[in-house]
């Protein structure tokens, strides 16, 4: 961990911290490979400290001992249905899956929340029956889709 960082999640990875790191980096912009610790008798850095999005990570790649799960998600906020398409085609690319409700898991084991910052305005509007109807809306998508959660803000029950 660099000594500018106080505190920094840490995703354990049975193998190929670094592939997913390198991976990562690619998709968001402020992101970088901060710094590596390899052992001598290891192929691969064990520890790779990272920033995506801005935000500081740990990667540390240490065999079978723990499963990365559902349970730990990284979540990104996006500005745009072209921006959610992009990343969730490039989180699944390789092998990954879908889940539902703007979550995947993609070929690393990692677990995704792609969510549209539309999603996050509709949800947390005053007018809480449209809020509720984009939430039903939301909760049978797979991948979020910005102009069907419109459509369901725009719909008055009747």
């Amino acid at each position: 961990m660099t000594p500018d960082t106080k505190v920094r999640t840490c995703l354990w990875f049975q193998t190929g911290g670094l592939q997913a790191a390198e991976f990562y980096i690619t998709l968001l912009e402020d992101s970088r490979i901060e710094q590596t610790m390899t052992l001598a008798q290891a192929d691969e850095p064990i520890v790779v400290d990272l920033t995506l999005g801005g935000t500081p990570y740990q990667f540390l790649t240490a065999g079978d001992h723990h499963a990365l799960s559902p349970a730990v998600s990284l979540s990104v906020l996006t500005d745009d249905q072209a921006e959610t398409d992009r990343l969730w085609a490039a989180l699944l690319d390789g092998g990954g899956s879908e889940m539902a409700c703007g979550w995947l898991t993609d070929r690393f084991g990692v677990s995704w929340q792609i969510v549209p910052r539309r999603l996050m305005e509709l949800q947390y509007h005053k007018d809480r029956a449209m809020a509720q109807r984009v939430h039903d809306a939301m909760t049978k998508m797979i991948k979020i889709d910005i102009a069907a959660l419109e459509e369901a803000a725009a719909t008055s029950r009747k």
